[in-house]
């Protein structure tokens, strides 16, 4: 078993960024989900409301964010913007439970609104704020990830679930962090409560529950209505579409695509 693909997603809904090796923090791989956007009233944003984020492509080292638009109807420099990480944070709320958000002015929200059609403010979760993770599960702490801070998804999944669909889809509908391959079978990340991937380990808490985002084709950013619908068909328990395991971070480090999986508990 193998790490096949590593995935970054700095601005919450936008487009991936792939990468060859990441650093596992306390809050999954760094820089993940770290930015986000919200209504002018602090209500967060998904491609569940705007699925044309997905064809926002960020590039984030931390303080220097550049976001390029690949929305063909969208006539747009790209967004250079330097990321203010300590400024005054204000009240937001994400899936209707408050957070803190460092707003990142107005030429950042005037450039997102433009090209998105829809009023929206850019925040960087603070370097002093913290996100516990919710105690049925884990402890710990995330960013503006949805519940757990890493989601671990296998192509023997994806191929299982395309033998019942008519087009293909690829993993990218998905949105993993990190991609393993050479399980014995579809599914087999269900099974595994820790891995050792390279010199980390990672604890699978939370199968996880698909909503419509994964209909988004994140090439185009139209919505369709499959997956969702293939996978409920054979993935539904209790009322959860199931595809992929969300997890905690045990130990920190690095990982590289490439880098043995080993399971180290069912």
């Amino acid at each position: 078993m193998i790490v096949t693909e590593l995935n970054v997603y700095p601005l919450k809904s936008g487009g991936g960024t792939t990468l060859r090796e990441a650093e596992i923090t306390p809050r999954g791989i760094r820089h993940d989900r770290e930015l986000m956007l919200v209504t002018p009233d602090g209500r967060h944003l998904s491609q569940r409301e705007i699925p044309r984020l997905a064809l926002l492509r960020p590039v984030y080292d931390g303080w220097k964010l550049r976001v390029e638009p690949v929305d063909p109807a969208v006539v747009a420099t790209p967004l250079v913007h330097d990321v203010r990480r300590d400024g005054e944070a204000r009240d937001i709320t994400l899936f209707r439970a408050p957070s803190r958000g460092v707003d990142q002015g107005d030429a950042a929200a005037d450039w997102f609104s433009a090209v998105l059609g829809t009023a929206c403010r850019l925040v960087c979760f603070p370097d002093d704020h913290v996100r516990p993770l919710d105690p049925r599960y884990a402890t710990g702490e995330v960013g503006y990830a949805d519940t757990l801070p890493l989601l671990v998804t296998s192509p023997e999944s994806l191929a299982e679930l395309n033998t019942r669909l008519p087009e293909p889809v690829p993993m990218n509908r998905f949105r993993p962090n990190i991609v393993v391959s050479g399980w014995d079978g579809p599914f087999g990340e269900d099974r595994a409560r820790r891995l050792r991937i390279g010199e980390v380990e990672v604890d699978l808490v939370r199968s996880c529950g698909r909503c419509m985002i994964v209909n988004v084709d994140q090439a185009t950013g139209v919505r369709g209505r499959e997956p969702l619908r293939a996978l409920a068909g054979f993935r539904n328990v209790e009322r959860r579409i199931l595809f992929g395991r969300t997890g905690v971070p045990r130990t920190l480090g690095g990982v590289r695509v490439g880098d043995p999986v080993v399971v180290l508990d069912r």
